[in-house]
């Protein structure tokens, strides 16, 4: 099925966030959308999904012109949506997940799950899935959720399917499984487009390429196109894609976890017997496939894990026992993996989650009364130094893409004194220009002495940044190894072969 967008524009009162947008995807057509995030693609694709209705514009399918009131339209016209955030309920099984919104019935209007099973059979079998019709959602990895997905989508019949940004919560393994089914797809007559900001991913398994820019399109180009080419195309700028570093000059140990243990509220060990030293002015990195340990190690410095046992000591201190805010207090600066949930409010503006942390001290308050002439020129300051893109400081943070979102975050956690910085996953679903400003910031405050702990799932920003690279296993630290260490290796050790 060919899909065509013609002149599609779409604003939000002032703001225009699809600016005349022409495309067309051609059948058995992987097409990517490139950008930055808060560029457009996702507005584009949910008006096309039905969820948004265009102001100006046409969709058309094999030529015809298309009127989408809602998702449901575009489902029965062939267009299907795999979103970054899966949209499927825990507690149901794969099957009846796939059934959900359309179900099969029998006599009587009972639901016919056997049919619903049976879908799902044909379906993973015709691309080799491998999924259990009768398997919870909550007991499957992050990227077999995915594939369910894509199930729900193709037992609709789906012509067109679109993935937006699909590899943000996948492993490198997961990622290139997903690659491989997306070819699958493509040699069966689907048309695909492809949402990413991935460049390496893009260059991979695009057809086509096109970059949207602040809302509208800029260029296209083909996918032998370099990386420095697609980023500069993004951004509208040279963009340095290196992580450039002076050799770390690492001092004394300032934080020291010894014996670190802890069980999750089903009784599963999540930390087993953690020993890890972190010195001043060195970045070290937590590598390993999520779910390994990685979240649950930096939630305990933090002190948002409990029922810990042995130590985690910052510069002579124990932190085991104190309060999240008696750990920030203590001079650690936190990025958590989830800013969405655990990094901001989103109701809040920019200024009021600027101070989150800080909002009953000086120099942000007096007594119980807010200073709201200092916290709005603090905001502006950091807003400017950050390159936080918005309407101004009073602008609610959930209106903010997601790569202003964590500048915010960035902003707040590094602009006081510091004895402590950790970043989980700091660049999740980031573009490449705001990854470059995350890094560099990374890097200048292990450049100002102090220890940086960073949590990513990403193998090439740990090499990138890493001073040294912790690999995690099953809750246990299997080695620490220096960053130009082989991928081989890396890979190795990620599934727990250590020798």
């Amino acid at each position: 099925m060919q899909l065509e967008l013609r002149g599609i524009t779409k604003r939000f009162g002032a703001f225009t966030a699809n600016d005349a947008i022409d495309i067309v995807v051609e059948p058995g057509q992987i097409h990517a959308l490139l950008g930055e995030n808060g560029a457009g693609k996702s507005t584009l694709m949910n008006v096309l999904y039905g969820l948004y209705q265009a102001e100006e514009g046409s969709i058309l399918l094999d030529g015809i012109e298309q009127r989408f009131s809602g998702p449901g339209d575009a489902m029965r016209a062939g267009i299907g949506m795999v979103h970054q955030h899966f949209m499927l309920v825990p507690v149901f099984t794969v099957a009846e997940n796939v059934m959900l919104g359309h179900e099969p019935t029998k006599g009587a209007g009972v639901l016919d799950l056997e049919t619903a099973r049976q879908r799902v059979r044909e379906i993973s079998a015709r691309f080799g899935f491998g999924l259990d019709p009768d398997a919870r959602i909550e007991d499957l990895p992050v990227g077999v959720q995915q594939r369910v997905e894509i199930v729900k989508a193709l037992s609709r019949d789906a012509k067109v399917l679109v993935f937006d940004e699909p590899t943000a919560v996948l492993t490198p393994q997961e990622t290139d499984e997903l690659i491989g089914i997306m070819r699958q797809l493509k040699e069966a007559g689907t048309s695909i487009v492809f949402i990413s900001h991935k460049l390496r991913e893009v260059r991979a398994i695009a057809d086509v390429i096109t970059v949207i820019r602040r809302g509208k399109v800029v260029g296209s180009a083909e996918p032998t196109a370099s990386s420095q080419e697609l980023a500069a195309l993004m951004v509208g700028r040279a963009v340095e894609l290196t992580v450039h570093k002076q050799p770390a000059a690492p001092g004394d140990v300032a934080l020291s976890i010894r014996g670190l243990s802890a069980r999750n509220a089903q009784g599963t060990v999540t930390l087993d017997d953690v020993d890890l030293d972190i010195r001043r002015g060195e970045i070290l990195a937590v590598a390993g496939v999520q779910g390994n340990g990685q979240t649950e190690l930096a939630n305990a410095i933090i002190g948002l894990l409990g029922g810990l046992e042995g130590s985690i000591s910052l510069e002579g201190r124990e932190l085991i026992g104190r309060t999240v805010k008696q750990v920030l207090d203590a001079g650690v600066g936190f990025v958590p993996e989830d800013r969405s949930h655990d990094g901001i409010v989103k109701e809040f503006t920019i200024a009021e989650n600027l101070i989150l942390d800080r909002s009953d001290r000086d120099p942000f308050a007096n007594g119980l009364s807010l200073k709201l002439g200092t916290v709005r020129s603090f905001a502006e300051e950091k807003s400017r130094e950050y390159d936080v893109r918005s309407q101004g400081v009073d602008t609610k943070v959930g209106r903010l893409s997601g790569g202003n979102q964590q500048k915010v975050v960035l902003a707040r956690e590094l602009s006081r004194p510091l004895k402590l910085f950790i970043a989980s996953q700091p660049t999740r679903g980031l573009d490449v220009g705001s990854i470059q400003f995350v890094h560099e910031q990374i890097v200048a405050t292990r450049d100002a002495g102090v220890p940086v702990l960073i949590v990513s799932t990403e193998l090439d920003e740990v090499v990138a940044l890493a001073d040294r690279i912790a690999v995690m296993y099953q809750g246990r630290i299997v080695d620490v190894v220096a960053p130009d260490t082989s991928r081989e290796r890396l890979g190795s050790l990620m599934a727990g072969v250590v020798a």
